[in-house]
């Protein structure tokens, strides 16, 4: 019994209930779960990690975050990213391909990205291939080693070593998939003209959003939904942000297209009507749209047709927005928010009858299902990784400045009062963050690949 430790709270949160338990935990793995008990008798004080009346759950995995190591290592890194994570009760995240360089879109492209990140990891990482022109050879070899899924871009993603696809280099890439269980997402937007003048002012956020209207949504998922029901491949849409483009989602998914959807926590807690002059902290694309958006956005968490919120967590040097001074026009569209996840969401979710299974469902189970993470990560289940969140889900904070932990100290959520504080942290059973503070000097994180292979074509 001196290897085991134990965690006990009086609510769990299980997929049909939250009640009383006892986790024991082995190896870095759940060895057994004892609801409707806090009885640890058995064991030694040492053992035992009481958490009272918090809210014991499991570990937030967030599948959309952008790192930027190796080569924008200014924007964002692997130590400073996954220790903002950990504070904000996330045990996994799954990097995105880019704005690394070079980009996640070969083998040894991604085994640079490994050796940098080696040994900075304070939580659990795993990682999302590209696709891009002339790529596609690649792709079953990066499936083969455990790449959790790949992503692609409809339009310019913003950064020239990351080129957009076509219509054909997409069928081409989801051709190459087609034999594996792997999954491509979708930058879902296409150039539809110009929308904006130059008597625009650059300064106003309706400026902005009258560059990206959600045609550009429209078009796109219209694209990938052809390709998807042709292909019979897993395909998904990371921050969708248009509303108009949720009855041909609804449309698809109820015929058996194999199609997922994610959106963004800012989408769900931001207003377009709110955002002021030159307030660069609160660009990224697709845009944050207005309000009667928002809450078609929340209906379709509500009914699944979304099945996770994620952070897109996609930080950049201060330079790249200076906030009050540089125009929406010019700046870098990204969000950094990897942090503030569990506390953003449940902000706004709690007041719209959310339940706690929900946000384990929407920040847990479905981000580690997309990224082929699920026979491990996402769940209080025996046999699973240790992974917990111990926070309060009535505690509220205002963020500031001093306490975040990524790398450039800017974001929208700043002053923003937030409900549902993180107490503790753990990663396979290791208590990792306790109220503020590190518990080790150094990183406990590991790299995590997708469960799947290549299917064996034999059998089908």
């Amino acid at each position: 019994m001196a290897c085991v430790q134990v965690f006990t709270s009086n609510f769990v949160v299980f997929p049909d209930e939250t009640c009383k338990a006892v986790i024991e935990v082995k190896d870095g793995k759940i060895e057994r779960i004892s609801r409707h008990s806090t009885d640890v008798s058995a064991y030694s004080e040492s053992q035992i990690t009481r958490c009272g009346d918090l809210v014991l759950m499991a570990g937030v995995v967030d599948s959309h975050v952008h790192v930027n190591e190796p080569g924008r290592t200014a924007w964002e890194g692997y130590s400073s990213a996954t220790r903002a994570a950990a504070a904000g009760g996330i045990t996994t995240i799954v990097d995105m391909p880019l704005n690394s360089v070079p980009p996640t879109t070969t083998m040894d492209a991604w085994n640079e990205k490994m050796e940098a990140a080696k040994g900075q990891c304070w939580i659990d990482v795993g990682f999302w291939g590209g696709v891009v022109p002339g790529n596609s050879s690649e792709l079953r070899k990066m499936v083969d080693n455990g790449i959790c899924g790949f992503k692609c871009f409809l339009i310019h993603s913003g950064v020239d070593e990351f080129p957009s696809v076509d219509y054909l280099q997409v069928e081409e890439a989801l051709t190459q998939l087609s034999a594996t269980s792997s999954v491509l997402l979708f930058h879902a937007e296409c150039d539809v003209g110009p929308s904006v003048t130059d008597s625009d002012p650059s300064e106003k956020y309706s400026t902005f959003l009258k560059s990206r209207p959600q045609k550009m949504e429209e078009v796109a998922i219209e694209q990938v939904i052809s390709l998807c029901e042709k292909t019979k491949v897993r395909c998904h849409i990371v921050h969708l942000s248009a509303s108009k483009a949720l009855p041909m989602i609804r449309s698809a998914q109820a015929r058996g297209v194999p199609l997922s959807v994610e959106t963004c926590h800012h989408y769900l807690s931001f207003k377009a009507d709110d955002i002021p002059d030159n307030a660069t902290q609160f660009k990224c694309c697709p845009p944050i749209r207005g309000e009667d958006n928002q809450e078609q956005l929340w209906e379709a968490v509500r009914d699944g047709t979304i099945q996770q919120v994620v952070s897109d967590h996609s930080p950049c040097t201060p330079d790249l927005k200076l906030p009050g001074k540089m125009d929406f026009m010019e700046a870098w569209g990204g969000i950094a928010s990897v942090q503030f996840g569990l506390s953003v969401f449940w902000t706004e979710a709690s007041r719209r009858g959310f339940t706690l299974q929900d946000v384990v469902k929407l920040l847990s189970v479905g981000p580690a299902s997309q990224a082929s993470l699920s026979d491990r990560k996402g769940a209080l289940q025996e046999g699973y990784d240790a992974d917990f969140v111990i926070w309060d889900p009535s505690e509220t904070y205002t963020v500031l400045e001093s306490m975040i932990l990524h790398k450039n100290k800017i974001s929208p959520y700043i002053g923003k009062t937030l409900k549902g504080k993180v107490h503790k942290t753990v990663l396979r059973g290791k208590v990792i963050y306790d109220n503020g503070h590190f518990t080790d000097s150094v990183p406990q994180g590991a790299f995590v690949f997708a469960s799947r292979k290549t299917k064996n074509t034999s059998m089908l």
